[in-house]
C-alpha cells in the first residue's frame, strides 16, 4: 500500500512534567484509508506510531498536543 504524506517530518521539543522535555520528530501520513502519526527520537529510533481515528483531520497544533499525550503515556508505562 502506498503512503501519502499529510505533514512531513517536523522537529519538536515536547514539554513533559517537572521542567522535563524530550526532543523528537514526527510525521503524519495516510496509508489507504488510515491516518498515522509516527514519532521518532532525534537519532531516528522509533518511539511510537499512533493510528488516528477515522475522519480525524487536524492542524499542526493539534498534532503537537497528541504528541505530548503519547509521550506522557509512554513515559508512564
Amino acid at each position: 500500500m502506498s503512503q501519502r504524506t499529510i505533514q512531513d517530518w517536523t522537529e519538536s521539543q515536547v514539554n513533559l512534567k517537572f521542567n522535563d522535555h524530550r526532543d523528537v520528530k514526527y510525521r503524519v501520513y495516510r496509508e489507504g484509508e488510515t491516518v498515522y502519526q509516527e514519532i521518532r527520537a532525534q537519532d531516528e529510533r522509533p518511539i511510537h506510531t499512533l493510528e488516528l481515528p477515522e475522519g480525524m483531520k487536524l492542524d499542526k497544533n493539534s498534532y503537537e498536543v497528541l504528541l505530548r499525550y503519547v509521550l506522557l503515556d509512554i513515559m508512564a508505562a
